[in-house]
């Protein structure tokens, strides 16, 4: 049994030695380590610093039984073999490090740099510097087109060339592997004093070279989940681990002549491929947890009992495989997705008030061939603009997931009383990305705007035929105007309240005029159906045509407008019991 003292042990371990073990596949590189980025500057600068003997950092490496999917080589050399394996050691951070020693030592290939050759380089006849220098690595260190000087063409590097010549440039893997040759070299060079400087360069090297010993910590015991959190805080200048690359290396299997591979990365990018729309451009773990809402649906006892990262880590292969195949089967991405964009009229996820809708609505939609479009419509407008945000973590997931199974196996449903606050409305930010404000944003776009210029043509749409047509969040009393004309106003000129979708080019149109003025430009016949159709109230348009605007007319006009988006509520949630507080004192309110 592994106690809390043996879960993480400190090991140390030569250059050579931990090259070697590399190579004879002792090591493993899971593919959610991200891409490598070799720099020149980088290689010398690791370089120098082992030169030095100053640490380079620990290699962290985490001892399992558990086969994930693995980088089959870096730069070139093969470094993962097939064979079963009891125990496995993966490389959770130092692939930057390992790659770069990897390649100075054994060459290899770089990605990008076609025909260049990474082994280094070093010259030893740059002396060791009494102070501290972080230059001279530059002129301690060099790759081969450094060196090369084509036979006189690269001016640059005849000087270095002809030290490579007399053996005072040499390969760093042959200081280690060859040291005799290179002494012999210099030897036949002239340099018959033991004590000569470069003679002692070299043997510094290679004392460098025998005992620099590279760090380890090695993990043990360590379950999947808790890797995300310690590969996060250990990587500290790359991007954080996601529990989906773990599942994706850990449900990988490759492809041979008798098992079919899976990847999950591929399933779903695929799928995205082939789908229309923006919903499919949903983040890799939404798309995890949906498939873990049917798999808990699908497999009772599975042990996926919820869509945290403790139980995301036990999916496995087969689980992923037979729900998927049932929801492709049965279009249930397809018609979640068809829900948001052609049943609520929103064109992307922004909109989306809470992220878990995807997964509540998806395990509606999974084993459903009957689905109540009315009914999830008033669950979406219910718990969007629910003044106690009902559906903001995995507690409320639970309790969604059953309220929409009772209902689409037919059990009677119904829904609590329904609670909403004017002043939330209110002071809506236009600045905040939160539930409500998101709400609020997805409730104008379910109106289907038209455009004030156009008015046969819709606001909100996937295909932009002009350059500066695309919809854009204009205020009806622009910021500016209100700013430098502030009248009787309380109220926040930056509330959504006093936010619509515009095209792009309207907007700009409009720009910070007064709306008295700018809204007779756009005034017709139908103007206050228009109006109608983005929630605005027509108080605006008569304001402008009596050409009088008064002195509190942006708190007028929010007052208004709160009132307004509560009347759709309740047409939208029509038989429910509706509750309105607010919880801004009456006197505070612009009348």
């Amino acid at each position: 049994m592994i106690t809390y003292a043996d879960r993480i042990k400190p090991d140390d371990g030569s250059i050579y030695f931990y090259l070697e073990n590399l190579k004879k596949k002792n090591y493993q590189i899971p593919t959610f380590q991200r891409n490598i980025v070799w720099e020149k500057e980088n290689v010398k600068k690791l370089w120098d610093s082992i030169y030095k003997f100053y640490p380079i950092g620990s290699i962290l490496v985490w001892e399992t039984d558990i086969k994930l999917q693995n980088h089959r080589a870096i730069s070139g050399h093969e470094i993962t073999d097939d064979s079963a394996r009891t125990e496995y050691k993966y490389i959770l951070d130092g692939q930057q490090r390992t790659n770069s020693l990897l390649t100075s030592i054994y060459g290899g290939e770089i990605k990008g740099k076609r025909d260049f050759d990474p082994t280094l380089y070093i010259d030893i006849t740059i002396e060791s510097e009494e102070e501290p220098d972080d230059e001279s690595y530059k002129k301690r260190f060099f790759f081969w087109d450094e060196i090369d000087d084509r036979n006189g063409e690269m001016k640059q590097n005849i000087g270095r060339k002809k030290r490579y010549d007399e053996g005072l440039i040499m390969k760093i893997r042959d200081v280690k592997e060859n040291f005799s040759a290179l002494e012999k070299k210099l030897f036949e060079q002239g340099y018959t004093d033991f004590d000569h400087r470069y003679k002692a360069q070299l043997r510094k090297i290679k004392e460098v070279l025998d005992n620099y010993k590279i760090a380890f910590i090695v993990l043990r015991g360590i379950q999947l989940h808790e890797v995300c959190q310690i590969f996060e805080r250990v990587n500290v200048e790359g991007k954080p681990l996601n529990i989906f690359d773990i599942v994706v290396a850990k449900t990988f299997k490759p492809k041979d002549e008798n098992v079919e591979g899976f990847y999950l990365r591929d399933l779903i990018n695929d799928f995205r491929d082939k789908t229309q729309g923006n919903f499919s451009n949903i983040d890799d773990l939404t798309y995890l947890q949906i498939l873990s809402i049917f798999i808990n649906q699908k497999r009772p006892d599975s042990g996926i009992l919820n869509i945290t990262e403790r139980y995301l880590s036990n999916i496995k292969t087969e689980n992923i495989k037979e729900v998927w195949a049932e929801a492709e089967e049965k279009k249930v991405l397809l018609k979640l997705f068809d829900f948001f964009e052609n049943h609520l009229h929103l064109k992307g996820p922004e909109l989306i008030p809470f992220r878990y809708f995807y997964m509540t609505l998806a395990s509606y939609f999974f084993y459903n061939s009957n689905a109540d479009y009315d009914f999830l419509k008033k669950y979406f407008w219910f718990y969007s603009f629910h003044n106690e945000e009902l559906l903001r973590n995995t507690t409320h997931l639970w309790n969604h997931i059953e309220f929409l199974n009772n209902a689409k196996n037919g059990d009677i449903t119904q829904f609590d009383r329904f609670l909403i606050d004017k002043n939330r409305l209110r002071t809506s930010s236009y600045s905040s990305r939160g539930r409500l404000s998101r709400a609020i944003l997805s409730l104008y776009s379910n109106q289907e705007p038209k455009d004030w210029k156009h008015p046969d043509r819709s606001v909100i749409t996937d295909v932009y035929y002009l350059l500066a047509d695309k919809p854009n969040l204009h205020h009806i009393f622009p910021t500016n105007y209100i700013a430098n004309n502030p009248g009787e106003n309380k109220l926040d000129s930056n509330s959504l309240m006093n936010i619509v979708y515009l095209p792009q080019i309207t907007n700009l149109e409009i720009s910070d005029e007064n709306p008295v003025k700018y809204l007779k430009d756009y005034d017709n016949p139908s103007f206050v159906n228009i109006m109608k159709g983005h929630l605005l109230p027509e108080e605006s348009v008569e304001w402008s045509r009596r050409n009088v605007m008064p002195e509190n007319g942006l708190d007028m006009f929010i007052e208004r407008r709160v009132d307004i988006i509560i009347e759709k509520l309740r047409e939208k949630l029509i038989g429910i019991k509706f509750e309105i507080i607010d919880t801004k004192e009456k006197s505070e309110v612009g009348e």
